[in-house]
């Protein structure tokens, strides 16, 4: 069960958050079982940019219209939970085969945007051999829907919001932010928890996820698990505003760090 307090990112900006930081993805191509897929990037037209086993790509060329696939992110919680998943996406369409003249500026594009060891093992019509044989092969998911469901439920979104919408500005850094703040400073964890209602606190209270409108927070209880948030005072953008938002959070009156007399 979850508990929405206050502004929080759209369904749009979450799946685009989910997408950056997913941890895992995997890829089922009709005819088939569900495979890895390390690279997947969504693209400005609203197709997803993936990367399949070589030796599966065959069955994702099964016709020239394309395959039927679905491809599923996972994202999961920063530190270690009773239920880690936080949320799925999942992503339907047809797969087909990205042209060999547009391989490489695809992955250049690709590479720009998120950097990933797994694209140096993409096939190339100029694959350097001291990479070794390629492992992927790149295709391109044209999306026909998209849903996401989570502690709040299952939702639907349309391309085009998917489009408008941006990423976290933590969502990368999120996992790091979390984990620092949950083993050097239970301190602070501990203050930010007593801000929830005491009803809400009925158990073990681990945090849970941090975006530019607030943190969440996971609660293990004997009745089952429960996710609530904790909004900040205003949206922030970058790490000083957070660091002021959440100093704000605890009640804290030096906003900018203690500082000392002069």
């Amino acid at each position: 069960m979850a508990s929405t307090v206050g502004p929080a990112p759209t369904t749009p900006e979450r799946i685009r958050s989910a997408c950056a930081r997913a941890g895992a993805a995997l890829v089922a191509v009709e005819g088939g079982g569900p495979v890895a897929a390390p690279v997947r990037h969504l693209l400005a037209d609203g197709s997803f940019a993936i990367a399949l086993p070589v030796d599966c790509a065959g069955r994702a060329d099964g016709s020239a219209s394309g395959s039927q696939a679905l491809l599923e992110l996972t994202d999961y919680a920063p530190l270690p939970l009773r239920e880690p998943v936080r949320s799925l996406v999942w992503v339907r369409g047809r797969l087909q085969r990205v042209p060999a003249d547009d391989v490489t500026d695809t992955l250049d594009l690709i590479a720009a945007e998120h950097p990933n060891p797994a694209l140096l093992q993409v096939e190339t019509p100029r694959s350097a051999p001291s990479h070794g044989d390629p492992r992927y092969a790149l295709f391109r998911l044209e999306i026909a829907s998209v849903v996401v469901t989570d502690a709040t439920g299952a939702e639907p979104v349309g391309v085009a919001d998917l489009l408008a919408a941006r990423p976290d500005p933590f969502c990368e850094v999120e996992a790091g932010l979390l984990w620092h703040l949950d083993t050097a400073h239970n301190d602070v964890v501990a203050r930010l928890v007593s801000r929830l209602p005491p009803p809400l606190r009925r158990g073990q209270v681990r945090p849970l996820g941090l975006d530019r409108y607030g943190m969440r927070f996971r609660v293990e209880g004997k009745d089952g698990d429960h996710d609530v948030r904790l909004p900040f005072h205003k949206p922030v953008d970058d790490m000083t505003g957070l660091s002021q938002a959440i100093r704000l959070l605890m009640g804290c009156p030096f906003l900018n760090g203690l500082r000392a007399r002069r």
